[in-house]
């Protein structure tokens, strides 16, 4: 950021909700239990996805990548979010207002390519059963996950910098709760014109091509299902994809709304709650509805959790016996 009045400062003014500031305590305490709830219901599919040998497939360390993600998109806003709530001076430094654009860039982009990933391994698995493992092997696994983090944090490093070298005019208040780029654009003192137009380029590249592959994936999985002649195969086929379509809806469907639909009078506010849903609740909800429909997942964790006790039975017997 270059001149005096364009130079970078040393901290922004987050405003939130500041607006609404009787709305302040309970929002802190929605998403503290929120930020929880999704450390615990992550953390937890980590561990029982890693612990489990039962769960050491595609399927599950693709949604283990998506639940590190979910631990790293929360944590990289929640935390100062909470602290400008119960705070008069709602501030984020420099510094920090960079780390968050870049890693909210970056997880958002991960995330639209992830789940993409995830669609054509339950396209494999369901249009192609026995050529799955032949397809979908160890190393083809990690070669997707891994472009898909590659992809993503290099779409950030390009438009964070786009963003950031933006003169300021002397203005360090960003109407947002949070450092995202449609936020900081206003702050410019120049025509953002080809700023917003490479915001928008991104955007379609990011949303609405993976989402395209998604539908055009679940389109053949789809035929292949109503194939299936037992109705117990048909439930279990649904159930193994009810959870990613219902995850991909929440994912797509907010930050569409965000980026690609025009701007509009009430816009900001709206921008605010879909980043809201988008960041908080979405990835609170992601374990939930992963488990609940995943008879698998609960009872892997039913083995740890009685592996566990028995490991603490065995350990208490042993301090008695001596």
């Amino acid at each position: 950021m270059k001149g005096v009045n364009a130079s970078a400062p040393w901290e922004f003014t987050l405003l939130g909700f500041s607006d609404r500031p009787r709305l302040e305590l309970p929002l802190f305490v929605v998403f503290f239990i929120s930020y929880v709830a999704t450390i615990f219901g992550n953390l937890t599919i980590i561990l029982v996805s890693r612990l489990d040998p039962k769960l050491h497939t595609p399927m599950y360390f693709f949604l283990t990548n998506l639940s590190l993600l979910d631990l790293c998109y929360t944590t990289s806003t929640v935390p100062q979010m909470l602290v400008n709530l119960r705070s008069t001076r709602k501030v984020i430094s420099y510094g920090g207002c960079v780390a968050q654009l870049f890693m909210f860039l970056a997880l958002g982009a991960t995330e639209c390519v992830l789940l993409a990933v995830m669609s054509f391994d339950r396209f494999v698995a369901i249009c192609r059963p026995l050529h799955y493992s032949v397809v979908m092997h160890q190393r083809l696994c990690l070669q997707l996950a891994a472009a898909s983090w590659i992809t993503g944090f290099g779409n950030s490093v390009w438009l964070s910098a786009l963003t950031l070298q933006l003169p300021l005019c002397g203005r360090k208040e960003v109407d947002h709760f949070l450092c995202e780029v449609p936020a900081l654009l206003k702050l410019s003192c120049v025509d953002t014109t080809a700023n917003e137009a490479e915001l928008f380029f991104v955007s379609v590249l990011f949303h609405l091509i993976p989402l395209t592959l998604i539908l055009v994936s679940y389109a053949f999985i789809a035929r292949a299902v109503l194939r299936i002649q037992s109705a117990e195969g048909r439930r279990k086929a649904f159930g193994t994809c009810g959870s990613h379509l219902i995850v991909v809806s929440l994912f797509y469907g907010t930050a569409i709304s965000v980026y690609l639909q025009p701007p509009s009078s009430n816009s900001k506010d709206r921008g605010k709650m879909v980043s809201l849903f988008y960041g908080i609740i979405a990835p609170m909800l992601n374990p939930l509805i992963y488990t609940l429909k995943n008879k698998e997942v609960k009872e892997a964790f039913k083995r740890l959790v009685a592996r566990a006790a028995l490991k603490k039975e065995m350990k208490d017997m042993q301090m008695v016996s001596f």
